[in-house]
């Protein structure tokens, strides 16, 4: 029976699914985690690369499937152990940002014990990282072995002709024309993560739909 303290709405991102996600040199971890044949997959990377991005994407289409998917940001420091507490009684586990609590002993007991519910429940868990397996401070050597046990990906950040890609992709999605010359005026004026690059592009779709413009390089200049 599940704890009644458990949050039952996801608070996920819309846009962020598998459709608008351009993987560039990382498609065998899209592939693995949209194929769903593991049952712990452990993957890493630096900063606005698009971690949280494909869990809430996985989260989206398991619901779409009819699955029951949990999320869990674990750098939310209003969060507690116990919030661990029948989560294996779902269909998959997203555990954001797990470095956050590594180190910590009340939170390494509750992901061992996590770990071990869920392979005996036949729940599957996804679990992010900024740092690898080799350089995760985790003292309870069971549980880093056994995140080990799973897939383990590196997720790399793109190039700038990936990234160019992305933002023409993620336009098109929104029915918004962005050719060559305007993906690289925002390339070379704007900070470069992605996550700042799609947030560029919200206000660019809001803009373009607000005074009927085209994304040409002299809007695009007025609204950055």
């Amino acid at each position: 029976m599940m704890n009644a303290q458990l949050p039952l709405k996801l608070q996920l991102t819309e846009s962020a699914t598998f459709s608008n996600f351009y993987p560039g040199n990382n498609l065998q971890l899209v592939n693995a985690l949209q194929e769903g044949a593991f049952s712990c997959l452990y993957y890493w990377g630096g900063s606005a690369v698009g971690k949280t991005h494909l869990l809430h994407a996985i989260c989206h289409q398991y619901m779409n499937s009819r699955a029951r998917p949990v999320y869990l940001p674990l750098d939310d420091k209003e969060l507690d152990p116990r919030i661990l507490e029948g989560l294996e009684h779902y269909d998959l586990i997203c555990l954001d940002n797990i470095h956050e609590v590594a180190g910590q002993d009340n939170w390494e007991t509750a992901l061992f014990h996590l770990y071990n519910r869920a392979q005996e429940n036949n729940c599957r868990l996804v679990v992010s990282s900024r740092r690898p397996l080799a350089s995760l401070e985790i003292k309870l050597a069971d549980l880093l072995s056994r995140l080990g046990w799973g897939l383990v990906f590196q997720l790399l950040p793109l190039n700038d002709d990936d990234k160019q890609k992305a933002l023409q992709q993620w336009s098109a999605v929104r029915g918004l024309e962005m050719n060559n010359e305007v993906a690289q005026y925002l390339l070379k004026h704007c900070p470069r993560d992605m996550k700042s690059l799609f947030e560029m592009l919200d206000r660019l779709d809001h803009a373009s739909l607000a005074a009927q413009r085209k994304l040409t390089i002299p809007f695009v200049r007025g609204c950055i």
